[in-house]
């Protein structure tokens, strides 16, 4: 993940103020909607690192004929990761 769980947790805390400030939500458990906002946008900065295991698993299984064939690594966990994001409808 490219960000600190430190630096998402601002971040969470950060847009849930902004989202109070703006009168777009309105809560009494501020603390409960932060973590909420917290656990959400982690879960979606963990999805590249999730497809990126993934395709390395993949590719595992693949090193014999890949190495055979004579099939660049970069290239073709660039094209597999590719394909993991448009089956999980992710934008990476």
């Amino acid at each position: 993940m490219i960000f600190s769980k430190e630096y998402v947790g601002y971040l969470a805390r950060h847009t849930v103020k902004h989202l109070i400030a703006a009168k777009m939500i309105k809560t009494e458990k501020l603390p409960q909607v932060e973590e909420r906002v917290y656990h959400g946008l982690l879960d979606e900065l963990q999805l590249e690192d999730r497809i990126n295991e993934e395709v390395r698993v993949i590719l595992e299984a693949y090193q014999d004929e890949m190495r055979r064939t004579g099939a660049s690594y970069p290239e073709m966990f660039k094209k597999v990761k590719q394909e993991l994001a448009r089956k999980y409808k992710a934008v990476l």
